[in-house]
């Protein structure tokens, strides 16, 4: 058992996370009770995640996607007001954190996608490890983007969506950003990737790829983000004797 307080402190320290910009709260989002003993983690603190910590009885609630986004509408109706219930009512703790464990450099989302990937880092293009979000470095082996995706399907269990750059080659360096990153394809570009990874594909990727002359794979949104909130919970949980659960809920996107 361990004080709810004792944890954000941790993750704080861990993750420094006051040192991003971000789009939003990062940190403790709902106050529950104080003693935490079981701690649930997922991607995002969607109505499915919510009643699975409290089928389980957790105390707190670890995500990469909580709530109280720039821009979003502040009411509290409908499915906000829902959610929140949910956790008020079970007296949940809820902690969110978004660009920090995108971030971080030994248990952020990009690190553990590359670890997942069998990628050999090389360092961030927009920043040091820790800092930066557009990372660099080597495939396990020198290979046709079609292998890549190909392996990268594999290791995340989603088929994997390739946009191919004519004339490109095989893949010898590569850049990754988990998430909603496919914007950074020019600065991957620019960093002499040979392939760019990122979550999501908008309209303008393709055309982007096929016209720079980089390899773009798209390979999920949830499915590149899955370890980062995992590896927290475990540090979290070993460090302080929690009991921790991940809950993978199943999203296609």
């Amino acid at each position: 058992m361990a004080h709810r307080d004792t944890l954000v402190t941790a993750c704080e320290r861990k993750l420094q996370a006051g040192r991003f910009n971000d789009y939003t709260v990062n940190g403790l989002q709902v106050e529950g009770r104080e003693d935490v003993t079981r701690v649930l983690s997922g991607v995002t603190a969607s109505q499915a995640l919510l009643d699975e910590a409290v089928a389980w009885g957790a105390d707190l609630v670890l995500v990469h996607h909580g709530y109280f986004w720039k821009n979003e509408p502040v009411a509290v109706t409908g499915m906000k007001r829902r959610r929140l219930r949910t956790l008020l009512a079970n007296d949940i703790n809820l902690l969110a954190y978004h660009l920090p464990l995108d971030a971080h450099a030994e248990l952020g989302n990009n690190a553990e996608l590359a670890r997942r990937l069998g990628f050999t880092a090389q360092g961030c293009v927009d920043g040091e490890p820790g800092e930066g979000l557009l990372w660099l470095g080597a495939p396990p082996s020198r290979m046709p983007a079609q292998a890549l995706a190909t392996h990268v399907g594999e290791c995340l269990g989603r088929e994997t969506l390739l946009v191919e750059a004519p004339g490109r080659g095989d893949v010898q360096r590569v850049a990754w950003c988990t998430g909603g990153a496919q914007d950074m394809i020019a600065a991957a570009w620019e960093a002499g990737a040979d392939a760019f990874i990122s979550g999501e594909i908008s309209e303008r990727t393709t055309h982007l790829a096929r016209e720079l002359g980089i390899h773009y794979l798209c390979a999920g949104h949830h499915a590149t983000e899955r370890d980062g909130v995992r590896a927290l919970g475990d540090w979290l949980a070993t460090e302080f004797a929690l009991e921790h659960r991940f809950v993978d809920i199943d999203n296609p996107a």
